[in-house]
């Protein structure tokens, strides 16, 4: 695959990203580990998770292989996916519950499943099918650098953008993050039909 620089995509894929992880949105949960004495290392969840999410951004086509799924279908599947947080995000229900083990506040819940989740697995492979896997590594290290900053600094963040900020932005986002779950979805849809007929 040829790689090539496009700001527009950087953009499109950091904001589709951005959305899905919804650091700002964990803040409260951020928050809360902290309260109880749990000790969170910025650097080594922002690290871990961008490993994580870029080893399976080069082998997830490899694991959809195994399993004889076509990058197009696994992207609707994505879609979907991505429709149902942004359900979440803009109606304020709860249908991904955090149920996991709490021991480590670093890898459990932070890293996974809130960061480096099902949720952003799905959301890699679905813009793999449409982005240049260039201006998706840029997006993914971008945001990183933001939930690095943010769990850095959290209590400078909680005020600077205070409760009310941070719910106006998940609103916006989970509108946003509709809308690309919709032309995701039509464009690959018209791709997997066009390899069955």
């Amino acid at each position: 695959m040829e790689l090539y620089f496009n700001f527009r995509e950087v953009f499109s894929a950091f904001i589709v990203l951005f959305a899905v992880i919804d650091i700002l949105g964990a803040i409260p949960i951020i928050l809360t580990l902290k309260e109880k004495n749990k000790t969170i290392n910025a650097g080594q969840a922002a690290g871990i998770s961008f490993l994580i999410l870029l080893v399976f951004l080069f082998v997830g086509n490899y694991i959809l292989a195994l399993f004889s799924v076509d990058i197009s279908s696994f992207a609707i599947a994505g879609s979907l996916i991505i429709l149902v947080l942004a359900a979440e995000m803009i109606f304020g229900i709860e249908v991904f519950r955090n149920d996991g083990p709490t021991d480590s506040a670093t890898i459990v819940p932070l890293i996974f499943p809130l960061i480096a989740g099902a949720a952003s697995f799905t959301t890699l492979l679905s813009l793999r099918a449409e982005y240049n896997l260039l201006n998706i590594v840029i997006a993914l290290a971008l945001n990183l650098l933001f939930v690095y900053f943010v769990i850095k600094k959290i209590e400078y963040v909680q005020r600077l953008i205070g409760k009310g900020g941070v719910y106006v932005m998940r609103k916006f986002f989970g509108i946003i993050l509709l809308a690309i779950a919709v032309r995701l979805f039509t464009a690959n849809l018209s791709t997997l039909l066009e390899t069955l007929k």
